[in-house]
């Protein structure tokens, strides 16, 4: 079994949506921030409104300092930017590295492991918006973790923390599992799209809130389904299957 100090020292590469907020609950935690990247005027000014204090740096010096690397940017570049800091021989022996990829296991994170660090997988099925509302959100959320089995516990145990619930996803699944998640996403996206369109054609005023309700109590009723394995998705139009 892996053993570490109940106290991290945090560094977030990328600085979207998901690492500021993952950084939050980390710290809200009782672990530290060393540093977070950002290279847009958005995302630091993100950054800045999710993390105050915590300051912005460049990844060589964040992946220097930290004993567990956030890697929380799209995941086209997720390959890249692993190899790349391998290349550098940045990569640390017993520093924890997590991914926030959705269809991607450790292997992506091979570069790393081979210099000696903790490879780990973490996707949190939610939406996410970037800001402290996501604190709230992520309480009521699962996060999908991938990890060998002896590192499992440690992948669990950040997603305590952060308030989540942990739910483990072999590597082989990884890609069901975010397609699952692409699914439900356009699925929802679409219809409430659709749906307040049509009231705001007709004059209605606050369509989002009229639907609120309706919306909410149909989708807990389809989650209920779910559980009862009556919900066949191969009904659904082909183009749910689809990316956005």
């Amino acid at each position: 079994m892996v053993e570490r100090s109940g106290r991290l020292g945090i560094g977030i590469i990328g600085a979207g949506r998901v690492g500021p907020v993952f950084g939050a609950a980390l710290a809200g935690a009782g672990h530290a921030l060393v540093g977070i990247s950002a290279v847009s005027q958005a995302s630091r000014d993100r950054a800045e409104a999710m993390l105050p204090g915590v300051p912005i740096l460049d990844i060589p010096t964040i992946v220097e300092r930290s004993e567990l690397v956030i890697l929380a940017v799209p995941e086209s570049e997720l390959p890249s930017l692993v190899t790349g800091i391998a290349a550098t021989g940045g990569w640390q022996p017993g520093q924890l590295v997590l991914h926030t990829a959705p269809t991607l296991g450790t292997t992506v994170l091979a570069p790393a492991q081979a210099q000696g660090a903790i490879p780990l997988a973490v996707h949190p099925a939610m939406a996410f918006t970037g800001t402290s509302i996501d604190l709230v959100r992520l309480r009521e959320s699962y996060c999908a973790v991938t990890a060998a089995s002896i590192v499992q516990p440690i992948g669990m145990a950040l997603v305590v923390e952060m308030g989540a619930e942990p739910v483990l996803v072999e590597e082989k699944d990884r890609p069901a599992y975010a397609e699952a998640i692409t699914i439900a996403t356009t699925f929802s996206t679409a219809i409430v799209g659709q749906a307040t369109g049509l009231l705001a054609e007709a004059g209605i005023p606050n369509p989002g809130r009229v639907l609120g309700g309706l919306v909410r109590s149909a989708v807990e009723n389809a989650l209920g389904d779910a559980g009862a394995g009556t919900i066949d998705l191969a009904q659904l139009p082909e183009n749910f299957l689809e990316d956005d």
